[in-house]
């Protein structure tokens, strides 16, 4: 098919912001559309690159996350949406996104990688581990990165009776071929037990 359906079923898809460092304390940043959280204890994030990078090799997150072994996923909003789109430009390695797409960095407490200092919310993560996924490229390029979450930003205006207030966040997510969502209902149902 000329338009793949499979990005237009899987949705919304979550966006992993992932910032990191290189090994000479250059910072990168850029969004995932196959990006989640994989487990609680301890708690686990995935983020995934389908490409290679356009100058070849492994995108920079990926090299970065897997020599440093640290990185940073900052909560991509509706506010942020055209910085985020910003810095998923395919720019050479030693380009920092973050001025490319006006945003400040803030410092982490746990790694080195800075945090988006406008994304209300951020997780500090050590990496653990790469899966390389069959691919139909000669060099490969499904690749996921695993880490551990290790420290936990979240701005205290979206905290309400001691819980996040996700409407309030207004998190955007990835649809199929252009198109995202932002996060404006919810609906609770409590999970059935088995008698």
């Amino acid at each position: 098919m000329a338009r793949d359906p499979l990005n237009a079923v899987v949705v919304p898809r979550p966006i992993g912001w992932i910032s990191t460092l290189d090994a000479a304390g250059r910072a990168n940043l850029a969004p995932y559309s196959f990006f989640n959280a994989v487990a609680y204890r301890p708690p686990q994030v995935m983020f995934a690159a389908t490409t290679r990078h356009a100058h070849g090799g492994l995108k920079d997150s990926i090299a970065n996350a897997q020599e440093t072994g640290e990185f940073v996923v900052n909560l991509a909003t509706w506010s942020l949406r055209e910085q985020m789109n910003a810095s998923a430009v395919p720019a050479p390695s030693d380009v920092d996104e973050f001025a490319y797409a006006g945003l400040r960095k803030a410092p982490a407490a746990v790694v080195k990688p800075p945090r988006v200092a406008e994304s209300p919310v951020q997780l500090e993560c050590v990496y653990t581990r790469t899966v390389a996924l069959e691919s139909d490229e000669a060099e490969g390029a499904n690749t996921v990165v695993f880490g551990r979450v290790v420290g936990v930003h979240i701005d205290d205006r979206f905290i309400v009776d001691g819980a996040v207030d996700t409407l309030a966040l207004e998190p955007i997510g990835r649809l199929g071929y252009l198109d995202y969502v932002k996060v404006a209902d919810c609906f609770a149902m409590v999970r059935p037990k088995w008698e």
